[in-house]
């Protein structure tokens, strides 16, 4: 039997639920076991759960089939638990490294309490780390075990599970359980700190309480489901009432059930305005039925507040407010004062057009800052063009880019007027990147982020922990995310950085990349229309070479001697190479492209076309691998620096223990692997497939119609994801250039 039991109750947290399983699994102890309750999660908590325990064994996982809520997926697990103690964790807060030893030792050191006390910390996105404000209730003083009623000051500490350890013969023998509602924390927590005849604390933070940005605590909703916390009380009163040994507690709870009923009350973003009336009269009434004979109301606080309650002065609690309210209201006029400001900075005529109507019809694209058509965007365009033709499409592009507009399509340049017009109009804003910090969020306008690869390298704020590659402002980052209401994913790997590293309140479409649908789509006679606009022999062997950027070099100078290359691979090998194109024109590509030993295609439009036109992919930590990866083509993953590089940028996964083929290090191994052909060989094809079940999971060749459907057609009916085993892909350049049988 293992020690310790943690029940993680599992809700729409994919995005969190990874690093919180990790947190556990890292410690360095293992006599615990996870008891993980799926509550009918509508996201990938449940497949993420399940890839878990199919690779660890201390996890078990229960899938419920219909969602429950907090305290009854609590109730779900703790049947489950066979530890020694029970311990609960949130599935989006993360235990911190060596807790689970120091619980267990404190556990150890004084005699198994039936309740052991432990410290937590709350953490933020941007880094910062707030302490426990009531850490000082845990400091160590008098006896190691005592009952509540030598410190019943801990009753002070917040109303919650996760930062105590139970004996898991005291929570049978108290019959203790999680009701249903918002508040039920309130009295499993009073219920068992008050039985408990031995307690211990801990003064060590053991849990980091997230604090996630974009509201995932539902107590911070409107809602009349506050009123939840008048069933919570019953419930404590009720336990009160049925253990007479217990009356004591009965005027210091009472004191907790004010307080909370205020806080309620005071908190701004949870009682509907037209309940809060309603909800202070009901307070009245338990505060007057339950008043303890002989109860001092404090003399400082919220002692004058105490009295309106007990008054039912709902109309004086009102005015005592007002002076809070107009507080708020001067800090809002300032916030609003200093957006005006900006709004101003815009010009006058952005702020003429931001005051006129939406236009329904119009949709703006966007992609890699504006400076060309393609993309992810550029595939959306093509498919709305064809299910929605009466939608008009307009491209922001930059001024040095213009001549890059394929014919046909319809163009702004960035800061023109009809750029502005365009910006404050369109009911719809597509990008791959983010529009500028001057772009207004107006009210009904949808922006679709839809990104532009597969991370392996770090993202957003987890960049944070590598500031050596970024000087970004994370706060003005998160201000642009905040526009989004959808953002793109071609695999639920994505999907769970995307929502951790991006924190807003937007809704994932897990479609596939749009941009990758030609990749599968496309036919033998697409092939060699790619191929002969390029200029490649029929019989050649073409090798894409498409390193990344490294934050740490100024210009792109590639880590390999593409003329070396080119030369020992022989006359039959031609090396096509794509500079990111943060670099723009490369004079080292420009020599050697004069040179006739490589094919500058840097500046070509589509990299669809040479995914198509080239026989294998060379790379280093692109997200190329992810999308070249769905024409099951070999990949080769030439990583010279992987241990510079992942330190300074830092990754999301080991390139070297999971690539997606065969891996060099060193120019001359790749040129080995390269001319002996041993990087198509069927283990290569093995990590291939696993890589492509990993990253190309959504890629299937609809995913631009699934984005149009959802997003323009209002179509919420999930297109299905055709099978992995059943998608087609486009032919090799082997197959698509094959002499035709005729019969």
């Amino acid at each position: 039997m293992p020690k310790l039991s943690l029940v993680v109750p599992v809700y729409k947290v994919q995005g969190y639920l990874p690093e919180c399983l990790d947190s556990v699994l890292g410690q360095d102890r293992a006599d615990f076991e996870i008891i993980a309750v799926d509550d009918c999660s509508p996201d990938g908590s449940g497949a993420i759960l399940d890839e878990y325990a199919a690779r660890d064994s201390r996890i078990h996982v229960i899938h419920l089939t219909e969602n429950v809520g907090l305290g009854r997926a609590r109730n779900a697990g703790l049947e489950k638990a066979t530890g020694d103690y029970v311990l609960f964790l949130d599935s989006d807060d993360t235990l911190s490294p060596g807790a689970l030893s120091a619980i267990s030792d404190r556990i150890d050191a004084t005699g198994e309490p039936e309740i052991l006390v432990f410290d937590y910390a709350r953490t933020y996105w941007d880094g910062r780390v707030r302490p426990n404000l009531r850490a000082d209730l845990l400091k160590a003083q008098g006896p190691d075990v005592f009952p509540l009623t030598e410190r019943p000051q801990l009753l002070d500490l917040l109303q919650i599970v996760w930062n105590k350890a139970y004996r898991r013969d005291f929570i049978t023998r108290t019959g203790l359980t999680f009701p249903p509602g918002y508040y039920e924390d309130a009295p499993w927590t009073f219920c068992s700190m008050i039985s408990a005849e031995r307690i211990a604390v801990l003064d060590r933070v053991c849990v980091l309480y997230r604090q996630r940005r974009e509201g995932g605590n539902i107590l911070k909703t409107v809602s009349r489901k506050h009123f939840d916390v008048f069933d919570q009380y019953q419930r404590v009163f009720d336990y009160l009432d049925a253990h007479e040994e217990l009356a004591r507690w009965r005027a210091p709870l009472f004191r907790k059930m004010a307080d909370h009923y205020l806080t309620v009350l005071e908190r701004p973003g949870r009682l509907p305005q037209d309940a809060r009336a309603e909800f202070f009269h009901r307070a009245s009434a338990d505060y007057r039925a339950r008043l303890p004979e002989g109860f001092e109301r404090p003399a400082a606080g919220r002692g004058h507040k105490y009295a309106l309650l007990e008054r039912d002065a709902y109309a004086t609690m009102v005015s005592a407010l007002a002076a809070v309210k107009l507080r708020r209201r001067v800090r809002t006029r300032a916030r609003t004062a200093i957006n005006r400001s900006k709004r101003g900075a815009m010009g006058a005529f952005y702020q003429s057009q931001l005051r006129l109507p939406l236009d329904e019809n119009l949709v703006l694209f966007s992609a890699y800052w504006s400076r060309s058509v393609s993309c992810n965007p550029a595939a959306i365009d093509a498919e709305l063009a064809r299910r929605a033709p009466h939608m008009r499409r307009v491209w922001a592009i930059r001024p040095e880019s213009a001549a890059a507009v394929p014919e046909g399509v319809r163009a702004v340049r960035v800061g023109s007027r009809e750029y502005w017009a365009a910006v404050a109009r369109a009911k719809y804003l597509v990008n791959n990147v983010n529009f500028g910090d001057s772009v207004v969020k107006r009210e009904g306008q949808i922006h679709v982020q839809t990104h532009h690869g597969t991370p392996l390298k770090t993202m957003g704020l987890d960049q944070q922990k590598y500031p050596a590659s970024t000087d970004m402002d994370f706060e003005k980052l998160l201000e642009r995310c905040d526009r989004w209401d959808f953002s793109v994913s071609s695999n639920r790997f994505s999907t769970v950085v995307w929502e951790r590293v991006y924190p807003c309140s937007y809704t994932t479409l897990e479609t596939g990349y749009p941009r990758n649908d030609v990749l599968v789509n496309a036919t033998a006679e697409d092939v060699r229309a790619a191929r002969a606009a390029l200029g490649l022999a029929d019989g050649a062997r073409v090798f894409l070479y498409m390193p990344t950027h490294r934050e740490y070099q100024p210009g792109f100078t590639p880590p390999l001697d593409l003329a070396r290359l080119a030369t020992e691979l022989g006359p039959d090998a031609t090396v096509l190479v794509r500079g990111h194109y943060f670099y723009g024109g490369s004079p080292h590509i420009a020599e050697l492209r004069r040179t006739g030993r490589v094919l500058d295609v840097s500046g070509h439009a589509r990299v669809e076309e040479l995914y198509l036109a080239a026989d294998a992919l060379i790379t280093d930590y692109s997200s190329a691998m992810f999308d070249y990866a769905v024409l099951d083509r070999p990949v080769i993953s030439y990583v010279p620096d992987w241990d510079v590089y992942s330190a300074v940028r830092g990754t999301y996964f080991d390139l070297l223990r999971e690539p997606p083929g065969v891996v060099a290090t060193t120019q001359a191994e790749l040129i080995g692997l390269l001319a002996s052909g041993a990087y198509d060989s069927p283990e290569t094809t093995a990590l291939r497939d696993a890589f492509r079940r990993r990253f190309c999971e959504f890629d299937d060749g609809h995913a631009a119609e699934r984005v149009v459907r959802r997003v323009f057609l209002g179509d919420e009916s999930p297109l299905p994801i055709v099978p992995f085993d059943d998608r087609s892909h486009a032919p090799t350049p082997a197959q698509a250039l094959a002499p035709v049988e005729r019969a």
